[in-house]
């Protein structure tokens, strides 16, 4: 080991923060308030031996920093942080376990969990003992990384308008792990998206990839003891690097998460990461000494104020980071900063988003973090989406979220649901249908901010959502226990896959159903990868340990699934033809007396507009929205120009007969959608005041026939 004094450090500088080469060496910059001494520790190229241990020779602004000449990219380093170990008073600090860089863009090798990876001593359960044992054996390291790359294909790259956006959710590894047409050897990793993975989320209409985390996460030793895995990733322990996991070379992981980015620009879709600043992997006082814990505890994680030994579990985790923390904000705007502008991405998807808006005395949507984003000049030109909620106190706050950012919509998604298993009237769903106005039209919001979902990673899949009433996660080890209990899912007549014609006949309509409605509802559609096709995961609705077929996107896909893909083509391209579905302002149906118009009524069976008394009907479960594309369609006081549209959806089970209202600017009615016809069902041309058979539980699309479809053309064609 390389003595301090004849260590090659200079003084170097305290910004920017992490290990940064400039083509001649490297800066080594660290926060920390309360430590006494910051050891950086070089290994060679295995990562097994500890080469040199250099200290950091100066200690400005909090933050702890050296140079070292003549090192390069590649190099591999960790940090010892010397300091009071008093957990009582919550300082944490023990130079025998090797911490890992807030800042590192890059890591090498796993973890294996071992004792001496414990602050504490392990075996006597208390975390108030000393452990003496060295953790770096046993520790994944970070390494320095060089971050130039040539973006080919950039120079054409352009941003996608919040209402032209369609949100396509998949995970990184399970997206490709069994596709037949790659090599074996890109299967599950960046390499995997492949030129031809690509065109395919292109075709299918969708305009923007939400990757599940891809930031170096750690796998629970709870699951690795039950042969599971941590298999989502919500259990980061980095901010800066993508997991090596997910590389084809785990050397060249930085390089080919860009060259994945450019791959999916350069076909015109954007990248959004979903991203877990709300928590860390070193759990609670029993977890781990990996990174923050052992850096400065007191600043990267919220105490409890009488107890600081104990921490704050608003993220029902074991922990939560402390955004109240100037340095933690840093930390996590950097982070954004970072993936915005040095890897290209073009939004983030904030789990548990309302963490990061807490503050001592609860959510506040002027949080200094909220703050911080809406005045970047680089975050705030980047979608923002929150999911916002957690499990602290006054957790809820969907619509609660400032101007500029989008939300994942749950009410959207429940009720949707309900309506399609008949627990939920036209009274209900219609304010769902318009972009949930009810929540979101104040201060200047616009209809994109209500994320619209009726599926995600988390919970049934679509094909799932109509085939079980109950979960069955018997998988998971936990007797079953896991996962939500209140799914709102209703199996058609049978549980799981059945040979039953008429059941198999609903399931599909159903698929349909809940697909029409999502693609064509105001607001920001966000697809789950494989729901296209009709993915299964056996009736497993928490799935997050779950890295095998359970999980994966299975590309055997069959007629059915092919059918259902050409369905969703058919939903995407109405969506991007005509933009009355996807209005930049609410529907509010609100007569406007200088156009004289509504830009949205809602039609009874009779063809008439609904009344007030129908809307408290609870059996009202048949009704038609009419999408006036005269309305104003901007601030400016001047009739629309798009293409008028009727939407008719029944939720009773049997056939209603629905009289295709009269309307202004046309007498027929083009059947756009029937989710009852088959694929290759002739779309007919209805009169006005005619009667259309609708089936139970179905939706329609019709357009006006007119002389002029001006504006019909849209962005997207």
């Amino acid at each position: 080991m390389v003595a301090i004094s004849e260590s090659p450090i200079r003084e170097g500088l305290p910004h920017p923060l992490g290990a940064t080469w400039d083509g001649e060496g490297v800066n080594f910059a660290l926060f920390s308030a309360n430590a006494t001494r910051v050891e950086l520790c070089l290994f060679d190229e295995t990562g097994e031996r500890e080469t040199a241990r250099i200290e950091l020779p100066e200690y400005t602004d909090e933050v702890w920093h050296g140079y070292v000449p003549d090192m390069h990219p590649g190099s591999i380093y960790g940090y010892r942080v010397h300091g009071p170990y008093e957990p009582v008073a919550g300082h944490r600090f023990n130079p025998n376990k090797l911490v890992l860089d807030p800042y590192a863009r890059g890591h090498f090798g796993d973890l294996e969990w071992h004792p001496g990876v414990f602050g504490y001593q392990l075996e006597s359960g208390d975390d108030t003992t000393f452990d003496e044992r060295d953790s770096a054996p046993y520790m994944p390291k970070c390494v320095v990384v060089d971050p130039n790359f040539d973006w080919r294909g950039e120079a054409a790259r352009r941003g996608i308008p919040w209402e032209h956006t369609i949100v396509y959710e998949l995970h990184l590894r399970g997206f490709t792990r069994l596709h037949h047409k790659l090599p074996k050897e890109w299967r599950g990793t960046c390499k995997g998206l492949s030129n031809e993975v690509v065109q395919y989320i292109k075709s299918i209409g969708v305009t923007s990839v939400e990757l599940l985390p891809i930031h170096t996460f750690i796998n629970d030793s709870m699951l690795l003891d039950k042969g599971l895995t941590n298999y989502w990733g919500y259990n980061s322990i980095g901010f800066f690097a993508p997991d090596p996991r997910y590389a084809h070379e785990r050397e060249q992981t930085l390089r080919e998460f860009k060259e994945m980015v450019a791959r999916l620009h350069e076909a015109g879709l954007e990248v959004i990461l979903d991203v877990v600043y709300n928590h860390t992997a070193e759990g609670n006082q029993l977890g781990p000494t990996l990174s923050f814990k052992g850096i400065d505890n007191a600043s990267y994680y919220r105490l409890l104020p009488d107890e600081p030994r104990y921490y704050i579990n608003d993220t029902g985790t074991g922990n939560t980071l402390n955004l109240d923390h100037m340095r933690v904000i840093e930390m996590v705007t950097d982070s954004l900063r970072y993936w915005a502008g040095e890897t290209h991405v073009d939004g983030f998807r904030f789990d548990l988003g309302t963490i990061l808006a807490r503050q001592a005395d609860g959510f506040d949507n002027q949080s200094g973090f909220l703050k911080a984003c809406c005045q970047d000049p680089e975050l705030r030109t980047v979608k923002l989406i929150a999911e916002p909620w957690d499990c602290g106190p006054g957790g809820y706050q969907v619509g609660g979220f400032p101007p500029g950012w989008a939300e994942w919509n749950d009410k959207f998604r429940d009720t949707v649901r309900d309506f399609w298993r008949g627990e939920a009237p036209a009274s209900a769903l219609a304010p769902r249908l318009c972009a949930s106005g009810d929540i979101f039209n104040h201060r200047g919001r616009k209809p994109w901010a209500s994320v619209n979902f009726i599926i995600a990673h988390d919970g049934f899949t679509l094909n799932d959502l109509i085939s079980y009433n109950d979960r069955h996660n018997e998988a998971n080890g936990e007797d079953n226990k896991d996962g939500h209990s209140d799914n709102r899912s209703w199996n058609c007549g049978a549980e799981g896959p059945t040979d039953d014609e008429d059941v198999n006949a609903l399931r599909a309509r159903q698929r349909r159903n809940f697909l029409g409605t999502l693609l064509l509802s105001q607001g920001t559609p966000m697809l789950l990868a494989g729901d296209e096709f009709a993915r299964t995961q056996q009736g497993n609705n928490n799935a997050y340990c779950q890295d095998n077929e359970i999980s994966w996107v299975d590309w055997d896909i069959g007629e059915e699934g092919e059918a259902l893909i050409r369905f969703v083509q058919q939903l995407t391209a109405l969506r991007h033809k005509y933009p009355i579905l996807r209005r930049s302002r609410f529907l509010t149906g609100v007569y406007n007396e200088e156009l004289g118009i509504k830009d949205v009524t809602w039609i009874n069976a009779s063809g008439a507009e609904m009344k007030p008394e129908e809307w408290g009907d609870m059996n009202m479960e048949c009704f038609g929205m009419l999408m006036d594309g005269r309305a104003q369609p901007t601030g400016i006081r001047r009739r629309g120009e798009d293409a008028t549209l009727l939407m008719v959806l029944n939720g009773y089970h049997d056939l209603v007969g629905f009289t295709l209202p009269e309307t202004v600017g046309g007498w027929h009615w083009q059947l756009l959608i029937d989710t009852n016809l088959p694929e290759d069902a002739e779309m007919g041309i209805f009169a006005t005041g005619e009667v259309y058979g609708v089936t139970g539980r179905s939706l329609l699309l019709f357009a006006l026939e007119s002389d002029t479809l001006a504006g019909a053309a849209g962005w997207y064609c």
